[in-house]
């Protein structure tokens, strides 16, 4: 699985984006710093950039009126299995990328790796499984 570049966050269809959010709560959870060669590139940054990214989805999720549990909001809680965990938050001056308030509408580019090539590369995987954006 991949972390869908934001811009197409608000695109993405339902099975992709109810995926994405299964996803997310894998990687915030038990899968947090292990390796998959798609998504590695997460681990080089903060946790928290995660859950930045998991509430752009989120924020679409809930604007198509899907739920999901109110649980994955707190940014430390890290699933059913590891609960609340304060010790993956490093609050130092410059960790947020600039710019950085998620809106729920693609305009909040989380990693740097996700830039023009990778929004290529996804509408590409995308096609590839009969998805045209």
């Amino acid at each position: 699985m991949r972390l869908w570049h934001t811009a197409l966050i608000s695109r993405l269809p339902r099975q992709q984006l109810l995926g994405q959010h299964r996803e997310c709560c894998a990687l915030r959870g038990l899968g947090w710093g292990k390796k998959h060669s798609v998504v590695d590139y997460v681990f080089k940054h903060p946790y928290w950039w995660l859950c930045l990214y998991h509430t752009e989805i989120m924020l679409e999720m809930g604007r198509r009126g899907y739920n999901y549990d109110d649980k994955w909001r707190v940014y430390c809680y890290r699933g059913k299995k590891i609960g609340y965990d304060y010790s993956l938050f490093t609050w130092m001056m410059g960790e947020l990328p600039s710019g950085l308030t998620p809106k729920g509408n693609g305009s909040c580019p989380i990693y740097p790796e996700h830039d023009d090539s990778y929004l290529a590369e996804c509408i590409e995987n995308l096609k590839r499984k009969g998805i045209m954006i």
